[in-house]
């Protein structure tokens, strides 16, 4: 059975389940209005300059009174300009169980949901459970909703977190119409190492814990890699050559990572680090290889005796694979200001620029979010491609620089 028929099946069985015994529900969620437009001329035939499209991400809440609760969270997006964007997923469809465990406390999550680790601001290495919904964001900024069962354990020793994934979501790709896709278009399809391909039940567990003014994480997981490498097409071009699509190989990994965070009065200072062995490198080799995220972070409140805040971040990507690293991070530092006004608005303007250290690539951002009413709200992001090396990974978005503006109505 494929992802959406399962999902299907499992979303009402456990509606079902919970509609019969809910004891209260609440109904809330976003409809946004979206539009992009892309300043420069595109870098491959058949792209377009423009995309709008609308968005609903509702969440149904059920609850019963015996400590159990069911929460589903569907997402549904149109383009106007790529086929591929227009697209359904299940963020959260997950049945929670809670109770005492003598003086501790468990809770069991089934079904669909979506987990975060990490603490640095761009990019995060420890992050690994879910899947990105890359056409959603280029920076990774939106997830797909995994299948999984998720137990936790606390107390006043820490947190212990164990996950069973029985099910591998493959990465989205922009199609032929859409911008920030790489030359050669990635087909609709995957292979993988392991035989089970995405029905391999992968693993992942975490320990966390505060000690005074540090707060730590330690992850583990054996699985299917979320990061796919790629191969040539061979059964479209025999020879293959720069226009050969590509397909997703997803290998079998094992991941091993540290996020930690020392608040010292307004300063914090960030690390996450990981070692993974499995994967291949840009070359194609599989490569053992560490890769660490170092950053530290200042606000200054109520600056010059007004009521806004700012905070001021800097962040260092590396990886151990150097320039034959298959993301982008592989050198990188982004330094960032966040502005607070604490209005009525909830007013923010965030700015930051990305730079890779071993080449000449630099990219600016800025982000302003505000309130309009207490149900209406205003996004409007832009990304500006200030330089770009040919021998960068991210040279085939090049022209791909964008102003987004959202409407999101809240409910």
């Amino acid at each position: 059975m494929r992802f959406g028929g399962a999902l299907a099946a499992l979303l009402l069985a456990l509606t079902a389940g919970a509609s019969a015994q809910a004891g209260s529900y609440d109904l809330s969620g976003l409809l946004s209005v979206q539009t992009r437009w892309y300043p420069e001329s595109a870098a491959f035939a058949g792209q377009s300059s423009h995309a709008s499209g609308l968005v609903a991400e509702p969440t149904l809440y059920l609850e019963h009174d015996a400590g159990r609760s069911f929460t589903v969270t569907p997402f549904l997006r149109y383009d106007s300009a790529d086929s591929r964007r227009t697209h359904a997923d299940l963020r959260e469809a997950y049945l929670l169980l809670y109770g005492d465990l003598g003086e501790n406390f468990w809770e069991l999550r089934v079904g669909v949901d979506q987990v975060f680790w990490g603490v640095a601001e761009l990019h995060n290495l420890v992050d690994i459970v879910n899947q990105f919904d890359l056409i959603e964001h280029p920076r990774e900024e939106a997830k797909l909703g995994q299948p999984m069962v998720h137990l936790t354990v606390a107390g006043d020793w820490g947190v212990a977190e164990l996950l069973a994934l029985p099910y591998h979501r493959e990465r989205t790709f922009a199609g032929p119409s859409g911008r920030l896709r790489p030359g050669r278009l990635i087909l609709d399809q995957a292979l993988y190492e392991s035989g089970a391909e995405e029905q391999h039940l992968d693993m992942a567990a975490r320990y966390s814990h505060s000690v005074g003014l540090l707060d730590f994480g330690l992850s583990a997981f054996i699985g299917t890699n979320r990061e796919p490498f790629f191969v040539p097409a061979l059964h479209i071009n025999l020879i293959p050559d720069e226009t050969t699509p590509l397909i997703p190989y997803y290998e079998q990994i094992r991941q091993f990572g540290l996020d930690a965070q020392l608040t010292v009065g307004s300063w914090l200072y960030k690390l996450e680090a990981i070692h993974r062995s499995g994967a291949r490198n840009l070359r194609g080799r599989e490569e053992d290889y560490r890769a660490f995220i170092l950053g530290a972070e200042h606000t200054f409140y109520s600056v010059f005796e007004s009521s806004i805040d700012v905070t001021l971040l800097g962040e260092w990507h590396d990886d151990g694979r150097g320039r034959w690293a298959t993301n982008a991070w592989a050198n990188d530092v982004f330094v960032a200001a966040h502005l607070a006004f604490n209005d009525v608005q909830g007013t923010e303007v965030a700015a930051g620029i990305l730079g890779d250290v071993s080449r000449n690539y630099r990219a600016l951002s800025v982000e302003l979010k505000r309130r309009l009413t207490d149900s209406w709200s205003l996004r409007l992001e832009v990304i500006a491609n200030l330089s770009v090396d040919p021998q960068d990974i991210t040279y085939d978005a090049r022209r791909d620089g964008f102003v987004a503006l959202n409407l999101n109505y809240n409910f």
